[in-house]
């Protein structure tokens, strides 16, 4: 692993307790049968062929992510607990929701000043959360459907997952690139369709691990790497991982990336 050079679904309900086998099944297929395509690349419809382009993934602090295909790149949640992103080759940036550590004005301003034809999505609180920034935002929602560059991005979800009665539900709403990689930033959304890579929140004031472990679980993805974890310790992050790997094994494997590591999809 190494880092890059310059670097619809409804939300899933909590307690499920027994794992979603029929779904398990459905990724371990779908992951095998992309091992025993032999027609030519052209000879296959546009999702086909895409499916089997390489993506890397590249985790920065928190709940940033960088996918990179060829010399194109798209940026998720460019907030404040993460470093300042300055990449080029950028076409678009997903922002999940409004809170600062997946969106800060800053970032987005740094981003679009070096890629200044790049596409901001994110759905309406974002927009209405930047409107004074003079940054413009193509809302999406969950059942959306963008293609941008390389990349096919499909929306799931509305509403971030509760932190408090106290506290306002803002929008969420999740992403999924090229039908394999899904990230649902602040939510349990499940986009209803079998996930190849899932980026798993494993740390914050809404997160309990019990509910994080059945999310996974019924998720099934085949691969599965730790995000939003800045809220914890170094103790804390190696426990909660621990948790997150048992609900991917045996079915799927975790891969654990720290900051500016990255992994080939």
């Amino acid at each position: 692993m190494g880092g890059v050079g310059g670097v619809g679904g409804v939300g899933v309900g909590v307690g499920m307790g027994v794992i979603d086998s029929e779904r398990r099944s459905r990724c371990r297929t779908t992951t095998e049968m992309s091992f025993r395509v032999d027609t030519a690349p052209a000879a296959l419809p546009r999702s086909a062929r895409r499916s089997l382009a390489r993506m890397e993934v590249t985790k920065l602090e928190h709940a940033c992510q960088i996918i990179t295909e060829g010399n194109t790149r798209l940026v998720l949640d460019p907030g404040n607990f993460t470093r300042p992103v300055d990449v080029t080759g950028v076409v678009a940036v997903v922002v999940t929701h409004e809170h600062p550590d997946h969106v800060t004005p800053e970032q987005l301003h740094r981003i679009l000043a070096a890629n200044p034809d790049a596409v901001v999505f994110g759905p309406e609180g974002v927009r209405a959360a930047l409107a004074d920034s003079g940054i413009a935002v193509e809302v999406v929602t969950d059942g959306d459907h963008r293609t941008v560059g390389p990349f096919e991005l499909s929306f799931h979800g509305t509403r971030h997952q509760l932190i408090h009665s106290s506290v306002p539900i803002v929008d969420n709403t999740g992403v999924l690139v090229n039908g394999r990689l899904f990230h649902p930033g602040d939510s349990y959304t499940d986009p209803g369709v079998p996930v190849e890579v899932l980026a798993a929140p494993v740390g914050a004031p809404w997160l309990k691990v019990a509910e994080m472990m059945d999310y996974v679980a019924a998720i099934a993805p085949s691969r599965a790497y730790p995000i939003h974890e800045a809220t914890l310790s170094e103790v804390g992050l190696g426990m909660h991982t621990g948790r997150l790997r048992e609900a991917v094994e045996p079915a799927g494997s975790l891969v654990v990336l720290r900051p500016g590591e990255s992994l080939t999809i």
